[in-house]
C-alpha cells in the first residue's frame, strides 16, 4: 500500500481545523511532459519549499514535484510548535557527539528557530512566543531542571524559566503537572498557513511548483556531473541535481533511506471555541508538551484548544481518532470531559532510530533530509537550506548533520515496523503506568 494515498482523497487536505482555517491557495497544474530544471525538488512541504525558496532566490532553475498539494503531509497537519535545540537534548548530544560537535548543533538549530521567525513574518504568517515543558513526575522535574541549567552554562541560552507547582498551575490549570520549564523564545504558528506561506516566497522567487504529481522513479546520474531523470506519470524532469523532501512519505523511492526512516502516524483533536473557559487551558498564549514517551502537545489557536497524542505503526488511521486523542486531553483537563470536539485529524510523520534526523547523499547529484522526529517545524525548514547551499557548496551544515550516526531499523523494511510496534507498545505501557 502506498502512504501518499493510504488516508487521504488525492489532491484534498485533510478535514483538519488546519484546512478549514488556511489562506488561500492556488491549485498548481500537475507536470505533463518533459521539463528542464538546474534543481529538481520531491516534495513541498517545509524542506522542500525551504530548499526551493533559497535555491530560487540564488538563481537557480527550481522545480518542485508535489504528490497532493502544497503542505499537505505532516507540514500542514502538525501541533505547530517551534521549539528549541535538536529532537535530542544536549547533555545527550555530548555523549554522542562531544561538545564541540554538540555545541555546532545547538548553534544550528537556533539559526532554524530565527530563520523560521524570519520567514513566516515575510509571508504575513504570526507566530507567538513561548512553550512550556511540564513534569508530571520529581525525575521530570529534575531532568528539566538539569538541562536549563546546562544549557544556561554552556550554551548561554538564559530564555528558560524554571516553574514550581504553583506557578505551572497559574500558567497551566491542570492537575497533572507539579513543575515546568517555560522556554520564551520557543513558539508556535498556523503550520498548514506556515507552509503555504513558503510556498508563496518560493514561487515569487522564481520556483515552478507542480501539485498532484506523485513521483514514479528517479534515475539517478551516474556521477555529479550527469543530470537525473525524475519520473511522475505524465511528465518528467531532467535536473543536475535532485533534493528529497518527502519524509514520512518518501517510500519506496530510496531504500537506502527509507531503512533509516520509519513513518508512523499522530493525531490530533481540536475543540468548540471555549470561550472564557479558554482561560482553563492556558492563562497566556503559549504552547507545551508533556515528557512522555508517546508526547501530548497543545495550544491554544484563538480560544479553541488544538490537542495532540497517541501514534499508530501501520497504514492506516483509526477510524475513532477523536476517541484516541480525547483520552488524553480529558486526562490532562478533566475540566473539559465532554467537550465537543469539532475536528480529528491524522498525519505521516517519520521518525529515526536515534531520532535525530537523516540526512544523506543517495546519489552524487542528489541530497536527502527526512526523519525529523517530530521537531521538525523549524529543523525542516532550516534542513532545506542547507541542502540549498550544499548545492553550491556554500556551507557545510548538510556535512555536519550527515555525519551523525544513523543506524538502519532492526530487521530491514520488512520486519522494522513489527519490531517497532512491539518497542513502542513497550513504552507506551511505561507512561500508562507512572514508570
Amino acid at each position: 500500500m502506498n502512504l501518499l494515498f493510504a488516508n487521504d482523497r488525492p489532491g484534498y487536505y485533510p478535514a483538519s481545523f488546519y484546512a478549514d482555517t488556511r489562506d488561500a491557495a492556488p491549485a498548481r497544474p500537475a507536470l505533463k511532459g518533459e521539463i528542464r530544471a538546474d534543481v529538481c525538488v520531491v516534495g513541498a512541504g517545509y524542506t522542500g519549499l525551504s530548499a526551493a525558496l533559497h535555491l530560487a532566490r540564488a538563481g537557480r532553475r527550481v522545480v518542485v514535484l508535489e504528490a497532493h498539494r502544497a503542505g499537505f503531509g505532516a507540514s500542514g497537519r502538525n501541533g505547530g510548535q517551534i521549539g528549541s535545540g535538536q529532537r535530542l537534548d544536549m547533555i545527550t548530544l555530548e555523549k554522542m557527539m562531544g561538545r564541540a560537535v554538540a555545541c555546532r548543533l545547538w548553534d544550528m538549530a537556533e539559526e532554524a528557530k530565527v530563520l523560521t521567525y524570519a520567514l513566516a513574518a515575510e509571508a504575513g504568517v504570526p507566530t507567538h512566543r513561548g512553550i512550556a515543558h511540564t513534569a508530571r513526575k520529581a525525575s521530570e522535574l529534575r531532568w528539566l531542571t538539569e538541562e536549563a541549567e546546562h544549557l544556561a552554562t554552556h550554551y548561554g541560552y538564559d530564555k528558560i524559566d524554571l516553574l514550581d507547582r504553583a506557578a505551572t498551575q497559574a500558567l497551566i490549570p491542570s492537575p497533572r503537572f507539579i513543575g515546568a520549564d517555560f522556554d520564551r523564545d520557543a513558539g508556535h504558528v498556523h503550520p498548514l498557513n506556515l507552509c503555504l506561506g513558503l510556498a508563496r516566497l518560493a514561487e515569487a522567487a522564481g520556483a515552478v511548483l507542480y501539485e498532484m504529481s506523485p513521483v514514479t522513479q528517479i534515475a539517478h546520474g551516474a556521477t555529479a556531473n550527469a543530470p537525473s531523470r525524475v519520473e511522475t506519470a505524465a511528465g518528467h524532469v531532467i535536473a543536475d541535481q535532485v533534493i528529497l523532501a518527502a519524509n514520512g512519505y518518501l517510500d519506496r523511492l530510496e531504500p537506502e533511506i527509507a531503512a533509516r526512516v520509519m513513518p508512523i502516524n499522530n493525531y490530533i483533536v481540536a475543540t468548540e471555541p471555549l470561550g472564557a473557559r479558554a482561560q482553563e487551558v492556558f492563562t497566556r498564549d503559549i504552547a507545551a508538551h508533556d515528557l512522555k514517551f508517546v508526547v501530548n502537545y497543545w495550544r491554544l489557536h484563538e480560544d479553541r484548544l488544538i490537542f495532540g497524542g497517541g501514534e499508530t505503526v501501520s497504514y492506516r488511521f483509526p477510524r475513532d481518532i477523536a476517541a484516541k486523542v480525547r483520552k488524553p486531553l480529558e486526562e490532562i483537563y478533566p475540566q473539559l470531559k465532554g467537550v465537543r470536539l469539532t475536528h480529528a485529524w491524522g498525519g505521516t510523520l517519520a521518525i529515526t532510530v536515534n531520532r535525530m534526523p537523516c540526512f544523506r547523499r543517495p546519489a552524487p547529484n542528489c541530497l536527502s533530509a527526512s526523519g525529523f522526529s517530530g521537531h521538525g517545524v523549524a529543523l525542516a525548514i532550516h534542513a532545506g537550506r542547507l541542502m540549498a547551499e550544499a548545492t553550491t557548496a556554500t556551507g557545510d551544515g548538510f556535512d555536519v548533520m550527515a555525519c551523525l550516526p544513523q543506524p538502519a531499523f532492526p530487521g530491514g523494511t520488512r520486519l522494522r515496523w513489527p519490531l517497532l510496534v512491539a518497542g513502542m507498545g513497550w513504552f507506551s505501557l511505561r507512561d500508562r503506568i507512572g514508570l
